[in-house]
């Protein structure tokens, strides 16, 4: 299986982006340290959005590569997997949590 088959779930994430951060880097940076690192990805999502989607447009030597969003949204990922990580967290755990919060909170919301 090549590795655009391969179905990679939050926890098969988080475990890649350990070993990575474990082997290939030079460790994890602090949670402080990831956290500025994970403000400034989200920043750079939102300049690609304002720029694309928004009233805001790149100029001519910034032109927005159609990778580059994807891209940004894959370091957002990384990083807050990072964070994950470092404070013990499962996002899958996480996210079927807050997902199950919205379904009992939202359930007549937007109907």
């Amino acid at each position: 299986m090549n590795q655009k088959e391969q179905t990679l779930g939050l926890e098969d994430i988080q475990r890649i982006v350990d070993g990575w951060i474990s082997g290939t880097g030079a460790g994890y940076f602090s949670p402080l340290t990831n956290t500025a690192i994970l403000a400034e990805e989200c920043g750079e999502v939102a300049s690609i959005m304002a720029r694309r989607y928004g009233d805001q447009r790149a100029k001519d030597s910034d032109r927005i590569s159609d990778r580059a969003l994807a891209d940004e949204m894959a370091d957002v990922l990384w990083v807050l997997c990072a964070l994950a990580n470092q404070t013990g967290i499962s996002l899958t755990e996480a996210f079927r949590n807050n997902l199950a919060k919205k379904n009992v909170r939202d359930s007549e919301r937007f109907s």
